[in-house]
């Protein structure tokens, strides 16, 4: 019999329905230690994963680890989980913004580690992607996040309500000319009126529901 994902171990059942994949935290997918890879790579070969897959949320998934030894990997992993499933905030990503990339007009990454520091894990009506680009080049995908934060040398745009999978939306534009230092909060009041009104939908299902200009209400200022 095919096993069940198990999130009490932050773990997903694979195709073959036996193994599992976890998926250990990287903030905005940035690892400056690099001894964490290796001890990454170290557990990888110590159970047995038949794959490393760097995904498109910027995490790292050991994949095929069996299910007796998935409490030791995490125990020797000792990173916390990444949160690839469940209804709450899932990945913030983020480009290389200022920090690296010379084209970057806001520091992407530093904005991308604080809003995961502060929401990943929350819980959600639906999953609840972020991600935080440093141009308006767009290069973390933010119009196709449940919100999104766009850099120019004014501040952010933040828009709401994008989808990458299944039924795809372009997100919404919600406010222009964020600054970098009020920009946590107003992701934090989008995140608690998503909360109060999401009704198991993900967020641009609720726009389309009760129209862009109620939900601004609802979030207020």
């Amino acid at each position: 019999m095919s096993r069940q994902d198990l999130p009490e171990l932050s773990a997903v059942v694979q195709r073959d329905g036996e193994r599992y994949a976890i998926t250990p935290r990287i903030p905005a997918g940035l690892i400056t230690d690099f001894a964490v890879l290796r001890r990454i790579l170290d557990v990888a070969e110590r159970y047995g994963a038949q794959a490393v897959k760097i995904t498109s949320a910027q995490r790292i998934a050991l994949i095929g680890i069996a299910a007796e030894d998935l409490e030791a990997a995490w125990r020797d992993l000792d990173m916390k989980p990444g949160y690839a499933t469940g209804l709450c905030v899932r990945s913030v990503k983020a480009c290389p913004g200022t920090r690296y990339c010379r084209l970057g007009q806001q520091d992407a990454l530093g904005l991308g580690i604080r809003l995961e520091e502060a929401f990943l894990g929350r819980p959600a009506p639906n999953k609840l992607k972020l991600a935080v680009s440093g141009c308006p080049l767009c290069c973390a995908e933010s119009r196709v996040r449940d919100i999104g934060l766009i850099g120019s040398k004014r501040g952010y745009s933040v828009v709401v309500g994008g989808a990458a999978a299944g039924k795809a939306r372009i997100a919404e534009p919600f406010a222009e000319e964020v600054k970098p230092e009020e920009a946590e909060a107003l992701v934090g009041r989008i995140i608690d009126a998503y909360f109060r009104l999401g009704k198991k939908k993900r967020l641009g299902d609720l726009l389309d529901e009760i129209g862009l200009e109620a939900f601004r209400a609802a979030v207020g200022s």
